[in-house]
């Protein structure tokens, strides 16, 4: 039997259970919003005040990306996968407990911040790395894929216990429900190769021992350790500060708000569409090449923008340009690093990557917000995208010229 079919054959389960996984790490920012006007109701508070908590969660997970990677290479990604999906459905469950006082809902969040570090994006995609090489793109496709699983299911199953049973419980039961489902379900079949591995070395040994790829050292030292976390970093710095104000930059070229919001939820059909179809690619060409283009592809829609934000068919493609980019960006970047990192020390190199998504994801839609407060328009940030992306894009393409880690002597 061929490589490509054995993978499939072994672990076609993996994706699906890591997808699952990768959901549970998503789980607070993708039900909050129908929680938001009943917690307003309950305590007086601002949106700004109930919304606080993504700013913490996500700023806190930052960072500790680089020491979670470096616990995934030392005892594998299902024990750190487990504990952590155990205690983010346990922490968001809490969130029903919250009093109404500033320090309690921070304390609240702290601890759904530090929940999440066991479900960041390194868990998930370390296991599926291990277990697929010549389907690598498709597999991980899947796996990433349970964003748009989180964004679809979430906000319904909240609504519904809201109302029928108030916010407090319908946090409680949202939290209780997803854990009952994923973490039996990780329990069973989540295993990457570094668990295998650990198993039948000598305890001396951790997967490190054995698994091929740079050390630490090699990584950090390395050229595309560099360029990935530059492209990284532009990247979620302006696609995703694209996507937070595209409603905004609709409604100022004259578009009424409901229409704007139906012209953004391209961006969510095409991410689909963008991620499984950069997977498929990943496998059957050149990375870097796919890497360029796809990081090419915000050009296109902030170009259209610029040259007439006002022409509903620019407005759509545009839409779905950024959307196929955005399906394209973890994919594209984890796949690169298995590629030029290997897996010895995977978790805690791609960490370094995930920081940098994280930062950029952190400061972007901020930084977009003040050029407009700024200059009374969009038209600045989006000039300053077709920049960044430029470089990105080009960042990526001279990973031609680096070595593999399977090219470079350990």
């Amino acid at each position: 039997m061929s490589k490509p079919l054995s993978e499939w054959r072994y672990f076609w389960y993996l994706p699906f259970i890591g997808a699952l996984g990768y959901a549970t790490s998503t789980i607070y920012v993708y039900s909050l919003g129908p929680f938001i006007a009943p917690i307003q109701e309950s305590f007086e508070w601002s949106r700004a005040q109930v919304s606080s908590g993504i700013t913490i969660a996500s700023f806190l997970t930052a960072l500790f990306s680089i020491p979670l990677g470096i616990l995934v290479d030392k005892i594998g990604p299902r024990r750190v996968g487990i504990t952590g999906a155990t205690l983010m459905c346990l922490a968001f469950g809490s969130l029903g407990f919250a009093t109404g006082g500033t320090t309690n809902w921070i304390i609240h969040w702290v601890a759904i911040a530090l929940a999440t570090v066991g479900v960041q994006t390194t868990v998930w995609t370390s296991a599926v790395n291990s277990r697929f090489v010549a389907n690598r793109g498709v597999a991980l496709a899947i796996t990433l894929s349970g964003a748009a699983v989180a964004v679809t299911i979430y906000p319904i199953m909240a609504t519904y216990l809201i109302e029928q049973f108030g916010w407090r419980k319908g946090f409680m039961y949202l939290g209780l429900f997803w854990g009952l489902l994923v973490v039996p379900l990780l329990a069973l079949f989540f295993r990457g190769k570094q668990d295998e591995i650990r198993t039948q070395v000598a305890d001396s040994q951790t997967p490190q021992d054995v698994l091929k790829g740079l050390t630490m050292r090699q990584g950090f030292r390395s050229a595309p350790m560099w360029k990935l976390v530059l492209a990284s970093s532009f990247f979620s710095f302006t696609a995703v500060s694209l996507v937070v104000h595209y409603v905004p930059i609709l409604t100022d070229n004259g578009v009424e708000a409901m229409n704007a919001a139906g012209i953004a939820s391209i961006i969510g059909i095409f991410s689909i569409i963008g991620r499984l179809g950069t997977g498929f690619l990943l496998d059957h060409f050149k990375a870097y090449n796919i890497g360029a283009l796809s990081f090419l592809l915000p050009i296109i829609g902030c170009t259209l923008l610029l040259l007439d934000g006002t022409n509903p068919t620019y407005q759509m493609i545009a839409a779905a340009v950024f959307g196929l980019t955005l399906g394209s960006e973890v994919d594209v970047i984890s796949y690169l690093g298995a590629q030029y990192f290997g897996m010895r020390n995977f978790g805690a190199l791609f960490g370094t990557l995930v920081m940098a998504l994280s930062m950029g994801t952190a400061f972007g839609p901020l930084s977009a917000g003040a050029v407009y407060d700024a200059f009374g328009s969009y038209e600045p940030f989006l000039k300053g995208t077709v920049l960044l992306m430029a470089i990105s894009s080009i960042t990526l393409y001279t990973l031609r010229r680096n070595k593999t880690a399977d090219e470079i002597d350990p």
